[in-house]
């Protein structure tokens, strides 16, 4: 059983960041890249987002909106791409934000 969140390595000031429709969001599974687009590319806009979100509830600073994730998810792929013991996921949000890395290992 995975038990992980795709958050992180590290926080970034809004102010660093004049349009968040303007970031890169790529995935790779050791070294490949498997998934890549922009986040203009949401179905949604992040303005949509919140301000859906915000109707139902109030959204306190530092809320964390998790999407979903870009084409290229595995199990839709011919053949089917998993992921094994040892594999390097990395998750790239560029610029300014960096790099998640995560290797599986099975629960023992």
């Amino acid at each position: 059983m995975l038990k992980l969140s795709p958050l992180g390595p590290t926080l970034v000031s809004k102010s660093v960041i004049a349009d968040p429709s303007a970031l890169r969001i790529r995935g790779l599974k050791n070294g490949e890249i498997k998934q890549d687009c922009g986040t203009d590319d949401l179905i949604f806009s992040i303005g949509k987002l919140i301000s859906f979100l915000s109707q139902g509830t109030t959204l306190p600073a530092g809320t964390v909106i998790l999407t979903g994730t870009p084409a290229g998810v595995g199990a839709g792929c011919t053949p089917k791409v998993t992921i094994r013991e040892g594999d390097e996921f990395s998750v790239e949000i560029l610029p300014h934000i960096g790099t998640l890395v995560n290797v599986f290992e099975n629960e023992r």
